[in-house]
């Protein structure tokens, strides 16, 4: 990725909250025998950050699913907030517009866990994403062919990048102005705002 030095983000914690705040993911590899054609996937992801990992679960038929049973090379990309920002907020001008964002780069290596894990995955997923208090309980007569379809997986989590270019090449008086507009936006707007105003 590239990264300009302004809008390099290099702590840990900020990155891994932000995968874990963002969890819908882009995961990209490629097969080994095909290393021009990458294989995509759009996949919910938990962050471990305390042990230094991903876990997910995909569809058995997913070509991922092959790949992560032979240990793949995985890039995971996590997109927070991002918001267009108009030349006219500028103090300095003539300026031109731009598009502001926070993303997360996680690369390492894939591996499939067994049924016991794919049944934790499950359950971690239920208990962080369903509000409601939903348990996956279910007549196995229903559920076992489902499962059946699905594999669990983690990534280690071997290298981090982070990109935060939320203006900070601009003047403090600019970057307050963007504040300002991002807070008139949408709700990732006003989240971009809040990042825009922490990093001052």
């Amino acid at each position: 990725m590239y990264v300009p030095h302004a809008f390099r983000m290099s702590d840990e914690h900020a990155l891994l909250s932000l995968a874990a705040t963002h969890p819908f993911a882009t995961v990209i590899s490629c097969a080994p025998d095909d290393a021009t054609r990458p294989t995509v996937s759009h996949l919910p992801l938990l962050v471990d950050a305390e042990g230094r990992r991903l876990r997910g679960h995909l569809a058995r038929e997913n070509p991922h699913c092959s790949q992560f049973a032979s240990g793949v090379d995985v890039l995971a990309i996590f997109h927070g907030p991002h918001a267009y920002v108009s030349p006219s907020v500028y103090a300095e001008q003539p300026s031109v517009p731009t598009w502001n964002y926070v993303v997360v780069h996680v690369r390492g290596r894939a591996r499939l866990v067994d049924e016991q894990g794919l049944q934790q995955v499950l359950d971690d997923s239920v208990a962080h994403f369903d509000r409601t208090g939903w348990r996956l309980e279910t007549d196995p007569a229903f559920l076992g062919p489902r499962l059946a379809a699905i594999a669990g997986f983690e990534i280690a989590i071997d290298e981090l990048e982070g990109k935060w270019k939320v203006s900070q090449n601009r003047s403090p008086a600019d970057r307050a102005r963007v504040a300002s507009w991002l807070d008139e936006g949408d709700e990732q707007s006003r989240a971009l705002a809040a990042i825009v105003r922490a990093l001052g």
